[in-house]
């Protein structure tokens, strides 16, 4: 299968600060480690554009978009929000990660990929209709879903979000929604500290305790996601992947393994095959332990790739 990869320089030039977890590394060692497992010549590359301002506009609120704007060019480093720091390059940045998942959407949609990955940071399933969050200025996913139902007239959109943390900038902007099933595991009680609402029938939350392993992972998958998004029948699948779930990043006290990634995307390929020809659009979100996170983007993307 032919698979997008989409990334920019700019997505490395945004730093939070030296020894910050969501450092620049992080794509660079999914770049190193592709080039060594010899995945990344498979692949297609595609410079990640910059989005248009009105495409944030629907899904965060004008004030908010218009303020993050207002704070650059700033040659200081600045606090945008709730553990955002922003240097020189982090607004180019942003605007280039929300803009690879709306251009890998254009592509599959279009048949020019069969699926896509956006390695690219800022990381965004934290970030609310109105505020920064989580290391995240523009929810990047839910910008994705809003562009694929406007501009390409979908009427059912899937996010599947397996970072360790819940995506509650995607369900606080999304929730209300029919037209969205958004499907989130996450470790619970843990960052954001947010009691999610269970009574919205587009929701599906998997809460996991710390401790959680890979058994019970996958069986917590299969009985809860698997069955609604099948029966959602999506014309579009969209995924926060986030990989900090891994038993050894430092940010979390859940214990899978790089495997659980391939094994969580072969799943989600057989409903896409299904349900929609296949077309996937995969965008980057935790993973803070740089070989853990190589090794299971690795996964995920050979899985997407069907090598």
């Amino acid at each position: 299968m032919l698979t997008a990869f989409l990334s920019h320089k700019d997505c490395e030039l945004h730093d939070m600060g030296g020894g910050h977890p969501e450092s620049p590394l992080r794509i660079a060692a999914i770049r190193d480690y592709l080039m060594e497992r010899q995945l990344w010549d498979v692949l297609n590359h595609i410079d990640a554009p910059k989005i248009d301002k009105k495409h944030l506009y629907r899904v965060h609120s004008r004030d908010y978009v218009d303020s993050i704007y207002r704070r650059f060019p700033s040659k200081k480093m600045q606090s945008l929000g709730e553990d955002m720091v922003a240097n020189q390059y982090t607004l180019d940045a942003a605007l280039r990660s929300a803009g690879a998942v709306c251009k890998a959407i254009d592509l599959v949609l279009s048949g020019d990929a069969n699926n896509a990955f956006c390695s690219v940071r800022p990381p965004g399933h934290h970030a609310e209709k109105s505020r920064a969050m989580g290391f995240c200025v523009f929810s990047n996913v839910a910008v994705g879903a809003a562009y694929a139902i406007h501009k390409h007239a979908l009427t059912r959109v899937a996010i599947l979000d397996f970072d360790v943390h819940h995506g509650n900038g995607t369900e606080n902007i999304l929730q209300y929604d029919e037209r969205v099933l958004f499907c989130s595991s996450f470790q619970y009680p843990f960052y954001p500290f947010v009691i999610p609402d269970q009574t919205r029938s587009n929701i599906v939350h998997t809460p996991m305790h710390a401790g959680t392993c890979s058994q019970e992972f996958r069986q917590w998958i299969s009985e809860t996601w698997l069955p609604k998004l099948r029966a959602f029948s999506p014309q579009l699948i969209l995924i926060s992947a986030g990989f900090d779930a891994h038993q050894a990043d430092p940010l979390a006290d859940v214990f899978l393994d790089e495997r659980d990634y391939g094994w969580i995307t072969d799943e989600i390929n057989s409903v896409a095959q299904a349900s929609c020809a296949g077309c996937i659009v995969s965008s980057l979100e935790g993973g803070y332990d740089l070989t853990a996170l190589s090794r299971s983007v690795y996964q995920h993307i050979k899985s997407l790739a069907g090598v």
